[in-house]
This record gives structure tokens, sequence and C-alpha cells, in this order.
């Protein structure tokens, strides 16, 4: 339990420095599965079902982003673990930002990677409020077969289609209230720009250079609007560099972790 929160998690338990991987929307711990032997005899490796989504539990009609902060801080305090650095892909990152407001205490550093400070577009709002449409008319079928493998770079579909295939299931297993509560805590976060320039700890961003979801020019503005932080570039990436170009990412991780 994280709070009064059933939450499914791995603790690689060995490590003098930790780091906390939340994965995105439409995922769970498991898309971290080959990502970890890359970090994991450097580091203590945590990872986790955010609430609504694998096996961990779905608490209301919304989960929002402060919530699932909460949850994780709560889970840091059940494993005793004082500080950490925080990694959220995508939604994971919005989650890692909630914390870095929330819980500063508990952050060591934060990297987002393929991920946003900024709030939903009104297009962005638009497209959640019609998945969510689709999720409660009984089609998340049809999220499960376009979504997944949106997020690669195009010319890394086909060498990825395994991972691709993992994915769209991990879609059919995640229940739609956790679905439709994730999308309505995104639709609701609020803008972290100012938030995260004022935050004292080390930052990292970690962009690819061929994300359909973050294009390089947008990627480009988040990065020149925050000097502070540290930027990596995937140049062979799309939104998922730790499955599509994994050896560069664990490197760009564990330097900025400061290995």
């Amino acid at each position: 339990m994280a709070g009064d929160t059933a939450l499914h998690l791995c603790d690689s338990e060995k490590g003098e420095k930790c780091v906390v991987l939340l994965h995105g929307y439409l995922e769970s711990m498991l898309v971290w599965e080959e990502f970890i032997p890359l970090i994991y005899k450097s580091v203590r490796v945590i990872t986790l079902d955010l609430p609504g989504h694998g096996i961990s539990e779905v608490k209301g009609s919304v989960h929002t982003m402060d919530y699932l902060a909460d949850v994780v801080s709560a889970a840091l305090k059940a494993l005793g673990i004082e500080s950490a650095y925080i990694v959220g892909h995508s939604m994971g990152g919005y989650v890692a930002l909630a914390l870095c407001e929330r819980h500063p205490e508990q952050v060591e550093g934060v990297v987002l990677l393929h991920s946003t400070p900024n709030p939903d577009s009104e297009e962005k709002r638009k497209n959640r409020e019609r998945e969510i449409a689709l999720v409660k008319s009984g089609k998340k079928e049809l999220l499960a077969h376009t979504a997944p493998g949106a997020g690669f770079a195009a010319d890394n579909r086909a060498r990825c289609k395994d991972v691709i295939e993992d994915l769209e299931e991990i879609v059919h297993m995640t229940e739609d209230d956790g679905i439709v509560a994730l999308l309505g805590g995104m639709m609701s976060r609020k803008d972290q720009n100012d938030m995260l320039r004022q935050l004292s700890v080390p930052q990292l961003f970690i962009f690819g250079r061929k994300d359909e979801y973050i294009p390089e020019a947008v990627a480009q503005s988040i990065a020149e609007a925050h000097p502070q932080a540290k930027v990596v570039w995937m140049d062979n990436s799309g939104h998922m560099s730790f499955i599509e170009q994994p050896q560069q990412c664990a490197q760009a991780l564990l330097s900025f972790v400061g290995l």
C-alpha cells in the first residue's frame, strides 16, 4: 500500500543512489523491462504501476497528477527512501513535476523523458475528450491499435514490431476506468514552467528528434525556455528513446545521476 492506494511496485533494492522510473499513459511498469538491466548495477531502481494502469488500484473517476504524485511520495516513504532521482516518461513526467511541486524534499533530480511542463492545449484536451468517449463506448481496441505504434519514429516501427505488440497488449489489459481517470487528470493539470524554473534540483530533458507527440520545434522551444536544465537529444528516436535507443538513453541518465 502507498497511503490508502494498493500499488504494484518493484524495487531492485541495491544501490547508493535511487532512480524512480514513472511510465507513461497506456503503459505500465513492464515498459522498463529491457531498460532496467542497463542501469540497475549502478543505481537502485524503483518501478511501479501508476494507479489506473497496470495492476495498481483505480481510485475514483479522475486521477489528478497531484494524487499520483502523493502516491509516489507515500511509496518512497514506505520503502524508507528519503530522496531519489525521478524519471518521468510522457505522462510520468507530469507526475514527476507534481512531485517536485508537492514533495520537493524527496526529489534529488528530475528527468523529463519525452515530456513537457506545458499544460494541455485546447486541441489536446479535445483529443483526450474523444479518447474518453471512445473508451466509454467500448472501443478501447482502437486506442490499442493506434497509440503504441505512434510513439515510435516511423523508421523504427518495423524493428520494434514485437515491442509495439506488447504495448498493444498492455492497453487491452488496462481497465477502462483507469484510462478515463488518467485522461481526466492529464486534461486538468496545470502549467508547471514557472515551478520548474524555480526548482533548485538538477533537471534533464531527453527529447527525440523524430517524436510525433513533441515535435522537434516544440521541444526546442521548451529547452530554450529552461536554460537551467540540461538537454539531451536522441537523434534516431520518437517518443520512446528508452526502447528505440536504450544504450544512449541509459548513458544520458547515468551521467545525469553522476555515474
